[in-house]
């Protein structure tokens, strides 16, 4: 009886397992399929070339992706550049030096970063953060790529602090002791034993968080600027692709020229962020296998 019940329980999570593979491979067909038919209109090196996005051109639509492309990894590289030192720093706080007790009142804190709905930290960067950053810049307005990057990098913190301190926590203390007997300090074993021992684990959580700001939509969207333009620096407003689809999504005509065009900025971004998973994923997988 007891064999019949694990067997039973074996397949039911087993067929959970698979219906969340097909449910992903479904989405990925339908946006992918889609997305395909527009490039038998339009030249693809257009698509991925020209700077220039305006589906609704009077004399000459124009469907070049680079612009919204460039503002994307603008928000996405300045969200990691805030992220990186902060979230690295507190997961060498968390797992090599704050006490049981401090860990434990800091990591739910940590945790309910990721549970704070994105329009209410948009609201606050949109009336707080822009404004000082306007002020501080001496720009007209503050709705621009570095407010977005340092809204969603706040975002990012609790992947890459998570995935960083467990890869800390899980260096053997058999290295950490061998640096001591050596004569090392606390700061010269965390820095040239632990960290470096936990390469993998670290780099596959800045990979994560990568594909965290980039997937980022409605913070981007209320104070990334929303400028069609091709950004210069961090102080430009710029519109990413997941805002560009988002605020035209309800414009289009279904099964139209748009439409397909928005399906495939929406395909282009489903591998971006499936690819850069797939290689933390792997990452993170080798580092134990070498451990």
């Amino acid at each position: 009886m007891r064999d019949w019940k694990e067997k039973l329980t074996e397949v039911f999570l087993g067929l959970n397992a698979v219906a969340v593979v097909l449910i992903l491979i479904v989405i990925f067909i339908f946006i992918g399929f889609t997305g395909l038919k527009f490039f038998f209109k339009v030249n693809p090196a257009e698509f991925f070339l020209k700077t220039t996005w305006d589906p609704t051109g009077l004399v000459e639509q124009s469907w070049g992706v680079l612009g919204l492309l460039t503002g994307t990894l603008f928000i996405a590289i300045g969200s990691l550049g805030f992220a990186i030192p902060l979230g690295i720093a507190s997961a060498i706080y968390l797992a090599k030096i704050a006490s049981d007790r401090i860990r434990e009142i800091l990591k739910p804190f940590i945790e309910m970063i990721a549970a704070i709905p994105s329009v209410v930290l948009g609201l606050f960067g949109l009336l707080v953060l822009a404004p000082i950053i306007a002020d501080l810049s001496g720009i007209p307005s503050g709705l621009n790529a570095l407010t977005a990057s340092i809204l969603v990098g706040f975002m990012a913190l609790p992947t890459i602090i998570s995935i960083s301190e467990d890869a800390l926590s899980s260096v053997p203390k058999s290295y950490e002791e061998a640096s001591y007997a050596l004569g090392a300090t606390r700061w010269e074993t965390i820095r040239k034993v632990t960290v470096p021992a936990a390469k993998s684990g670290i780099i596959a959580s800045l990979m994560l968080g990568f594909g965290r700001v980039i997937g980022e939509t409605m913070v981007v969207l209320m104070v990334a600027g929303n400028a069609i333009a091709m950004p210069k620096s961090f102080l430009d407003p710029v519109r990413p692709m997941t805002a560009n689809i988002a605020m035209e999504a309800t414009e289009v005509v279904q099964g139209g020229i748009h439409y397909q065009a928005l399906f495939a900025i929406a395909t282009f971004l489903f591998i971006m962020t499936f690819g850069v998973n797939t290689i933390a994923d792997w990452i993170i997988h080798r580092g134990g296998e070498a451990r």
